[in-house]
C-alpha cells in the first residue's frame, strides 16, 4: 500500500530507484521491503523488475535485487 501524502509518487520513485548506477552497471541494489510498500507498493516495483529481466530476493525486511538475467547460486 502506497502511503498516503508521499512527497514522491510511485512512478518517480521507481524511476529514481532504476536509474542509479548499479542498475546501469548490471550490479545489485537493496531496499527495505517497508520503503518499497510506502512509496510505490510490492506489486508495481516487482514489476519492474520483471519488465527489466532482472531477479530479486527477499531476506527479513531486505529485498535484493539483481540488475541482469545471469544465474543466482547460494554459497553456503
Amino acid at each position: 500500500m502506497v502511503k498516503p501524502g508521499s512527497a514522491l509518487s510511485p512512478d518517480i520513485w521507481l524511476r529514481d530507484i532504476f536509474a542509479c548506477k548499479a542498475v546501469q552497471n548490471g550490479q545489485v541494489f537493496r531496499r527495505k521491503i517497508r520503503d518499497i510498500e510506502r512509496y510505490a507498493g510490492m506489486e508495481a516495483f516487482l514489476a519492474e523488475v520483471r519488465a527489466r529481466g532482472f531477479q530479486a530476493v527477499l531476506n527479513r525486511e531486505q529485498v535484493v535485487v539483481f540488475c541482469n538475467s545471469a544465474p543466482i547460486r547460494k554459497l553456503v
